[in-house]
């Protein structure tokens, strides 16, 4: 076996490290009047997140183009495409029905100030489910791109493929070694920019703590430093454990068992995808864990056609941690509202957030959209909501872009055993 690598060489204990150093940072510099630390913060953290977009469009084409032209066989990706969104949707209907459990059985909301009189700018439009099936199909491939609009590219990238198997007598084999060899120049490149990771999670923690360690009003009177961030937490305390638990149970009671029926060791899976589920945690963005995910999921593996596929396609279709947060948001907002909803009303709400969740997939803070618009639609005040989960939300982000990622690595594992090529490639 293998020696272990001493500490200081793992990229895991540097990002942990990063994190730890950002919390205290932050906490000692709140962000003051001319904001020259929270500034440094958000400069290290914005500079890694854009490094990390410009890399995923690239990655995710080249890497899917080569991975379905190199099956060679239009019907299995028709196949896989089922099998994903099958998978995708059973899961995330057990998301929602354990965060409505928990909504109902912790009545977090119960005993929480909404104010009513809180009026914010109007909530962008959650898209009708025909307007989502539109959007998939790309009109301006290039602008899709450009907007970091992943679920376009992936159609796009997939007919491609199709396209370049059905070119004959050999022809199309200059252009699929031309994106077999840049997809392993992104792989690479993807290297070197995970190098960031540690400075990049010091920033994202450092610039979410100093704004909390800013000051929050309390009663009328404005506390700073340590006591805000600790009143914050205080106060929502109820709201943030509920989530985590109910994330918790969801990886408990569903992915775990999931991987048990696939044979794949608990362990091992976790220790596969610590870097980008650290990541995501810190940063709070999937894109963020986007490149890492796909590279640790092939190197665990998942072939490249698989896992080029179906992540990028649960980033739209399986975001686990982000709809338990919305049934659990939306029954929140009700009990602090002091309206009660039946038993039909909250399942048709679980309905309503399953398809309007798919349509603001990308955008950031998208679940907030979604719980605005949603709650309007059920006679709940969703601007006044919004703004009293927006305290907490970057602290349940974290934890429900963690769930994100453990979600959509573990289906590109399922997708591979069901259709019998898992491991059946070299690895990275």
């Amino acid at each position: 076996m293998a020696a272990l690598k001493p500490w200081w060489r793992s990229s895991t204990a540097w990002i942990f490290a990063g994190l730890v150093l950002g919390v205290l940072c932050g906490g000692f510099l709140p962000q003051d009047q001319h904001g020259t630390a929270y500034q440094l913060f958000h400069f290290l953290a914005a500079a890694f997140i854009a490094l990390i977009k410009s890399l995923i469009v690239p990655l995710i084409f080249s890497t899917l183009v080569v991975g379905i032209a190199k099956t060679g066989d239009i019907k299995a990706v028709g196949r896989m495409g089922v099998k994903a969104l099958l998978y995708f949707e059973i899961v995330t209907t057990f998301a929602l029905l354990i965060g409505l459990a928990v909504a109902n059985l912790v009545k977090p909301g119960v005993g929480m100030h909404l104010d009513l009189a809180t009026h914010g700018a109007a909530p962008a439009a959650v898209q009708s489910g025909w307007t989502t099936l539109l959007h998939m199909f790309p009109s301006n491939v290039v602008k899709s791109a450009a907007e970091g609009d992943i679920l376009p590219v992936v159609i796009f990238a997939t007919l491609f493929a199709m396209a370049l198997i059905r070119v004959p007598d050999g022809k199309g084999g200059p252009v699929l070694r031309f994106f077999d060899s840049f997809s392993q120049v992104m792989f690479k490149y993807t290297d070197m920019v995970m190098l960031l990771t540690p400075i990049g999670v010091f920033g994202a923690m450092a610039a979410s703590m100093s704004g909390m360690a800013a000051g929050q009003m309390v009663d009328g009177g404005l506390i700073k430093g340590w006591p805000a961030v600790f009143h914050l937490l205080k106060q929502y305390a109820l709201l943030v454990g509920s989530l985590y638990g109910a994330l918790i149970l969801l990886v408990l009671f569903v992915f775990i068992p999931v991987m048990k029926l696939c044979k794949v060791k608990v362990l091992d899976y976790l220790r596969a995808v610590r870097e980008p589920a650290t990541i995501a945690f810190s940063t709070a963005s999937s894109e963020a864990a986007l490149p890492k995910l796909l590279e640790e999921t092939v190197r665990f593996g998942v072939p490249e056609r698989v896992a080029g596929f179906v992540i990028p396609a649960g980033y739209s279709f399986n975001l686990d941690g982000s709809t338990l947060y919305l049934v659990l948001a939306g029954l929140t907002i009700a009990q602090a509202a002091g309206v009660h909803m039946d038993v039909w009303h909250q399942l048709a709400m679980v309905l309503t957030f399953m398809l309007t969740s798919k349509g603001v997939a990308g955008v950031p803070r998208g679940t907030l959209v979604i719980i605005a618009g949603t709650c309007g639609s059920f006679g709940l005040p969703g601007e006044a909501g919004i703004a009293m989960l927006l305290a907490v939300d970057a602290i349940m982000d974290m934890a429900r872009t963690l769930t994100n990622v453990l979600g959509n690595g573990l289906a590109s594992i399922v997708v591979a055993k069901w259709e019998g090529v898992f491991g059946t490639e070299h690895e990275l």
